[in-house]
């Protein structure tokens, strides 16, 4: 489970008029939180906690989770130097100046705030937003030294507010709760307890809320409009946040992902669909991103990411041997799926055109007295289709294809983004009707690395941008790029096969309607028309049978539609990577973490909303009898 925690400072009067209720109904909900997952069959590694270790509330929660063996994490604002010589607060820029340089202040009281924070900081894992902090040591040391300036002051503030907003919004995406220690005066100042409160709710994370003039009657918020009505403390509903973060499948029920097989080579039954896309799209080979052959595929991201300036090699390790075993393991057998799934039902179409040719058969060959072989092998065609249909509904080829690729997608591009520190989100991801396991199986997968243990610089942040960020992007826009041409020439192609076998059969029938004519008005011999009438009348049958079930594998892949969603992914994802190109192309100090997160979500966005274009044009096709 992961929480995260944002207060008042000591400063605040009513925090401090209620210190000792509130330390201990936060106690209680922290032991409470802890009998809760001892005693649940799913928990999942440790509790970690999460703050920017400000002095107050922030402090004495991140005391408490040590002492419970939780794990703490600070995504801090600035580098832990700079960060130290803020938090501390002294009151003259000599002091300041000496804790931003790793040193220690003449004031003890200031230095007694500095060692309790850095103690804090040894001990917890620590990400550190530092890109900024020249920048913003300069303008905190100008305020100190003119604190009767208040355009230095607004300066520092506008800068510093900003980086502790961004270091909250860090947190609250890995929470499953935000416990807040808020009066509920003030939501408008970035970086404050009210606005982590507000942005934590805007994202769907649930916040629980402790007034410290009645901290007693805590209450669950899950939507911004709560903030106003502040519904009654619910025990349940704790309980159900807490079992719903640890949870991925419902108790005593078996992991889906658990139940399946790796399958190390294409299979040859089912390979028709692949076969399809190639031949008709006249490529040498369809996309190689739904081909996967072997369990041991390249980790171009692992490798990329040993390149970057600094590396938490923890994290890294993690993802190496956790996070991309597992996309190649969902990927291969999602593949695998479609390919049963896609490939089943185009052999319905083809079997069911089969079928009535065959059955048609005796007529051009004169086996009028040998019918029924004909009826007999269009029988066992006929029971092939229902085979085909009653396996692939009873192994829910379907299904398991949605919900495999759905794990797989997420975890395609999802080290890019941690080891940017960035994630979707608890509140954020997709809904699908029914099952919902695969976005929790990708939350946890993802969320399992913790924030990297680095301190972010330039060098960092222009490395991860050129050699991660922007080659991921690049290479899925070409993928998109050949996949939208290569299915639009597959469904052309497709049309006029289709069209072609309807123009015959119309020939046809006409050939026999003019021999037919001419013979009547004594044009034509009489037995013109008889002699060929079975011949064209099997091809009557033949011709528009094979159009049909060649339009109805068209219409069933969609090829059409899914060259349009690709299209359109291609342009979203050319937009993206022209905007890091940009950056990248500007001076050293034009990437901030605010442009990059910025980015990385927005690449995130592309995933989620191609996806869920794929499956609405999907989710309904089940496998089924092709009638």
């Amino acid at each position: 489970m992961s929480l995260a925690v944002t207060g008042h400072r000591h400063s605040n009067a009513v925090l401090e008029a209620n210190l000792t209720e509130v330390e201990a109904v936060l106690s209680d909900l922290f032991d409470h939180i802890d009998a809760r997952m001892n005693a649940s069959p799913h928990v999942l590694g440790e509790v970690r906690l999460h703050n920017l270790l400000a002095e107050g509330v922030d402090q004495i929660t991140a005391r408490s989770a040590l002492e419970r063996g939780w794990l703490l994490v600070a995504p801090l604002p600035f580098g832990s130097d700079l960060n130290c010589a803020i938090n501390a607060m002294p009151t003259t820029a000599s002091d300041a100046r000496a804790l931003a340089q790793g040193g220690e202040a003449q004031d003890a009281d200031v230095q007694a705030r500095a060692t309790a924070l850095k103690e804090l900081v040894g001990k917890a894992r620590v990400f550190q937003l530092a890109e900024q902090d020249a920048l913003i040591e300069q303008l905190y040391l100008a305020a100190l030294e003119k604190p009767t300036d208040f355009a230095r002051q607004r300066a520092f503030e506008a800068q510093s507010n900003d980086r502790v907003g961004m270091a909250g919004q860090i947190m609250i995406e890995r929470a499953d709760l935000l416990i807040a220690v808020w009066d509920g005066k003030v939501s408008n100042l970035r970086g404050g307890t009210g606005h982590t409160v507000i942005a934590a709710l805007e994202c769907a994370c649930p916040v629980l809320l402790i007034d410290p003039a009645n901290p007693e009657s805590w209450t669950i918020l899950t939507r911004p409009e709560d903030v106003l009505t502040r519904p009654g403390n619910d025990i349940a509903a704790l309980d159900a946040i807490i079992d719903r973060s640890i949870n991925i499948v419902p108790e005593g029920a078996r992991l889906p992902i658990d139940a399946e097989q790796w399958h190390g080579n294409k299979s040859r039954i089912w390979g028709l669909y692949r076969w399809l896309e190639k031949t008709f799209s006249g490529s040498a080979r369809p996309a190689a991103a739904a081909d996967i052959t072997s369990a041991e595929p390249g980790r171009p991201v692992s490798e990329a990411a040993r390149d970057l300036p600094v590396v938490d090699a923890a994290q890294l390790e993690a993802i190496e041997h956790v996070i991309e075993p597992q996309f190649e393991w969902t990927d291969g057998i999602s593949s695998w799926l479609s390919d049963a799934y896609r490939s089943g039902m185009c052999l319905n179409f083809i079997l069911a055109a089969f079928a009535v040719i065959i059955g048609a058969a005796y007529l051009p060959l004169e086996l009028a007295a040998q019918k029924w072989i004909f009826a007999s092998i269009e029988l066992l065609l006929l029971l092939l289709i229902v085979a085909i249909t009653l396996i692939g509904k009873r192994y829910d080829w379907h299904g398991r294809w949605f919900e495999t690729r759905r794990v797989a997608e997420y975890l395609r591009h999802g080290p890019i983004m941690i080891l940017l520190g960035v994630i979707r989100p608890a509140g954020r991801w997709p809904r699908s009707e029914g099952s919902d396991w695969p976005e929790n199986y990708g939350r946890h997968s993802l969320r399992s690395t913790g924030l990297p243990e680095i301190t972010l610089s330039q060098a960092y942040l222009r490395e991860a941008a050129r050699t991660l960020l922007l080659s991921h992007v690049r290479d899925q826009q070409d993928y998109h790029t050949s996949k939208a041409r290569r299915l639009l020439e597959v469904d052309h192609r497709l049309d006029k096969l289709a069209e072609t076998l309807f123009i015959l059969a119309i020939i046809s029938v006409s050939i026999y309607l003019a021999l037919k004519l001419g013979a009547t008005v004594d044009v034509l011999p009489y037995a013109w028309p008889t002699a060929v009438s079975l011949t064209l009348t099997f091809l009557g049958i033949a011709l528009p049978t094979s159009g049909a079930s060649i339009a109805g594998i068209r219409f069933f892949c969609d090829f059409e539609r899914f060259s349009a969603i690709s299209q359109v992914t291609a342009g979203k994802l050319s937009d993206i990577g022209d905007r890091i190109s940009l950056l990248l192309d500007g001076p050293d100090d034009a990437i901030s973490y605010r442009t990059l997160r910025e980015v990385t979500h927005g690449v995130d966005a592309i995933v989620v909303e191609e996806l869920e274009s794929w499956q609405a044009v999907f989710s309904g096709k089940h496998i089924s009898l092709p009638a």
